[in-house]
């Protein structure tokens, strides 16, 4: 993932930052509770092709958090 690109890109629901999720190929918004899919290198930036965090997951990313 290009380091420029995760500079400007922002949740699309609440304009968070994001966190990439180098193992999963996701893009994580902490704010809104989504992981954004990474296909073939390209982010999917669509609310409806996100998945929700689990509360686990959400947690272990919370305290991981750079912010």
């Amino acid at each position: 993932m290009d380091e420029k690109l995760l500079d400007i890109l922002v949740c699309p629901v609440t304009k968070g930052p994001l966190i990439y999720d180098r193992e999963h190929q996701e893009l994580i918004s902490l704010s809104a509770r989504l992981a954004y899919p990474i296909r073939d290198g390209i982010p999917v930036m669509l609310e409806e092709e996100a998945r929700g965090l689990e509360l686990e997951e959400y947690e272990r990313w919370r305290k991981h958090d750079p912010a």
